[in-house]
Parts: C-alpha cells; sequence; structure tokens
C-alpha cells in the first residue's frame, strides 16, 4: 500500500511556500545535478551523481537511461535495488503538493526491475523485486514482487514468475 506522510499547511497553498519545506540551495544544488545527471549517458557517473550529491540509494549495476527526472526536492527518498533498469523520461517522485497539504513518500525500487519509458513513480510506493513496468505506466500504488503492471490507471498484467 502507497505509504506517504500528510503535512497541512495555512494560507496559500504548500508551493506557492515551497521553501518553508525545503531550502532554497538544496533545491538549486539539487536541480543542477539532476540536470547534469539527465544528460550523463553514462550509468557509473550517473549513478555517483545520485550517491554522493543526492544522497540516494543506487544499487550495483543499476542502469539510469538519459532524461530520467528524479525528486528535485527530497531525491533522498528514493532508494533503488542492484541491477535495475530505468527507461527514458521516467520521472519519479517522492513528494506531491496539493491545495491544503503537502505529502512525503519514500520510494522503494527493488533489485532486477524493469521500468519501461516515460512512466511515472509516485511518492510512497514500493516497486517489488523483479518487477515490469510497462512504458507509459502511472505507478500509484506497489507493485507487488515479478508483477508485470501497466496502464493508466496501473494494472497487474500478470503475477509472480511468469512476468520474468
Amino acid at each position: 500500500m502507497r505509504q506517504t506522510k500528510r503535512y497541512t499547511v495555512k494560507g496559500a497553498n504548500p508551493l506557492w511556500q515551497l521553501y518553508r519545506t525545503v531550502s532554497f540551495w538544496k533545491v538549486v544544488k539539487n536541480f543542477a545535478i539532476i540536470q547534469i545527471a539527465r544528460y550523463t549517458p553514462f550509468p557509473s557517473l550517473k549513478n555517483w551523481l545520485y550517491r554522493t550529491f543526492l544522497r540516494m540509494e543506487v544499487g550495483e549495476h543499476t542502469a539510469v537511461a538519459l532524461m530520467v527526472m528524479m525528486d528535485i526536492m527530497f531525491p533522498e527518498l528514493i532508494k533503488i535495488g542492484r541491477n535495475s533498469v530505468i527507461g527514458y523520461n521516467t520521472t519519479i517522485l517522492a513528494h506531491e503538493y496539493l491545495v491544503e497539504e503537502y505529502r512525503l513518500g519514500e520510494v522503494r525500487i527493488g533489485d532486477r526491475v524493469l521500468i519501461g519509458a516515460n512512466s511515472t513513480i509516485l511518492p510512497g510506493v514500493t516497486i517489488g523485486d523483479g518487477a515490469i513496468v510497462a512504458a507509459g505506466t502511472v505507478v500509484h500504488k506497489d507493485v507487488p514482487a515479478g508483477a508485470f503492471v501497466g496502464g493508466n490507471p496501473m494494472q497487474v498484467i500478470r503475477q509472480g514468475d511468469s512476468a520474468q
């Protein structure tokens, strides 16, 4: 089950009050590093940038494709397992701002996970080991280990080892 922590805000919407939530300089630094990583074609260098400057957990031999957009405000809440592939232009979010509240949630992507191009991973989601996420999927809830999921809204297409 998707797990996020809610924070209510008084007055203007929480995105308008962004810098009460996260430091301006953290956002500037994260934005610069993420933009460099988006255009870096070398997985080992990209993973080093994520680990060193964004405090993300990225497993050994994980490949993050070009143009992947990591959460700019809370990238440290993203954890990616070993030997996974994150497809081109995927967005991974650890926060969401609504009109009267914002939510934060850790994103956990297991080992040997394949995420197709142009997918969106929402905050608080866990994607189990060996799962496959079809291109263009909006992952709004947890994905069981070994499952093949796709669509918007996301649906389980196949479960278990048959997805491999």
